[in-house]
């Protein structure tokens, strides 16, 4: 019943095969998603060699340079997916950084310069998305981006993340209520730690992982595939009434108190 024939989706955030983007561009595909993706552009082409590469069993029609924090490269990609696709039905957010100094230690010791990076790439970088996706989502669609429990709950480590995650989370339903009339859906899923590139740089994240595959209702944490699943549900017309939410993938952790 899952059918994204004929959909062309854009999954921002992938950077090797770790990355949760990497899970649910492989399942938007495996539904029969059109796949576009980007890269972050560095000056020896690391990024683009090893995307590039990745992605080819998915045979994408789009792969472009974007950095969120340059509004340049992100009218270009858009350039790039009208001129290509004429249209867009469906966008994935997997985009979150803070340095490393500010993801341990006390959180009141977050830079004023580490605060405002990790609030700009992790949660404003959604709107920079869904503003210039939205003129393409000609027939409605649904955008996706990734949170976590750390946004709603104090986490060790996680600190100015968390922040950012919170205000990604509420970034979800002021853009749902503004781009509901236009029949575009903005959904969040908030998935259980899982190891990849990014979360190695929360301190304590292996701690993290035993903690949950000991707490969790089903006393292990998420795979890849699994928040793949989700966001491929959140997709489709199966989810058709569904916007402004986090979909907890947890294993059930989050229902827990002790």
């Amino acid at each position: 019943m899952l059918d994204l024939t004929g959909k062309n989706a854009f999954v921002t955030g992938i950077a090797n095969n770790r990355s949760i983007a990497w899970g649910i561009a492989q399942q938007l595909h495996k539904a029969g998603a059109n796949i576009g993706v980007n890269y972050l552009p560095d000056e020896k082409g690391r990024f683009k060699k090893k995307v590039t590469e990745l992605v080819e069993p998915l045979n994408p029609s789009i792969i472009v340079p974007c950095d969120v924090q340059d509004d340049e490269l992100l009218d270009s990609m858009f350039a790039t997916i009208e001129e290509k696709w004429g249209k867009i039905d469906i966008l994935v957010h997997c985009l979150a950084f803070a340095d490393r100094e500010d993801l341990t230690g006390d959180f009141s010791a977050t830079s004023r310069a580490g605060f405002a990076k990790a609030l700009d790439i992790s949660s404003y970088s959604l709107n920079c998305l869904a503003v210039r996706a939205k003129p393409l989502m000609k027939e409605g669609g649904s955008i996706v981006t990734l949170s976590y429990l750390g946004g709603v709950k104090v986490i060790p480590n996680y600190n100015v993340m968390g922040v950012a995650k919170s205000a990604l989370e509420m970034s979800v339903r002021y853009l749902a209520a503004e781009l509901g009339q236009d029949n575009i859906r903005v959904n969040a899923i908030s998935a259980g730690p899982i190891r990849t590139l990014a979360s190695s740089a929360v301190g304590g994240i292996l701690d993290m992982i035993r903690h949950v595959e000991e707490t969790a209702p089903l006393r292990r944490t998420v795979t890849q595939t699994e928040v793949g699943n989700t966001a491929a549900f959140l997709c489709s017309d199966l989810a058709s009434g569904i916007t402004g939410q986090v979909i907890y993938v947890d294993s059930g952790y989050e229902i827990m108190g002790m």
